[in-house]
């Protein structure tokens, strides 16, 4: 289902920076046709998928903007044992946090 749905650009302990594909992509023709966004549960996908995690127990998730169809994400990520804190940024404003548990 992620199959291309991104590029990661950019990836370090700390940052990760993705390009969505456009709006061809079948995540994209499902929600919505006529108006295109990723949905936040794609994200954390998406976030899980680039980090290798296997999420157990979602602690937060607060998605303020939308994600649209060829946008350039920046993601900073703190990792603390088992729990990740993701911040989600598009042209330098946040635009969603995560916070969950893996195995």
């Amino acid at each position: 289902m992620l199959n291309k749905l991104y590029t990661v650009v950019e990836k370090s302990h700390e940052k990760i920076v993705l390009q969505l594909s456009d709006e061809r992509h079948p995540i994209f023709q499902a929600h919505f046709p006529k108006h295109p966004i990723l949905p936040g549960f794609i994200l954390i996908d998406m976030m899980a998928e680039i980090l290798n995690d296997n999420v157990i127990y979602i602690r937060q998730s607060k998605f303020i903007g939308e994600l649209l169809p060829n946008d350039t994400l920046s993601c900073e990520v703190l990792s603390k044992g088992k729990n990740r804190n993701i911040k989600v940024f598009k042209n330098q404003q946040k635009v969603s946090h995560i916070s969950y548990e893996s195995k």
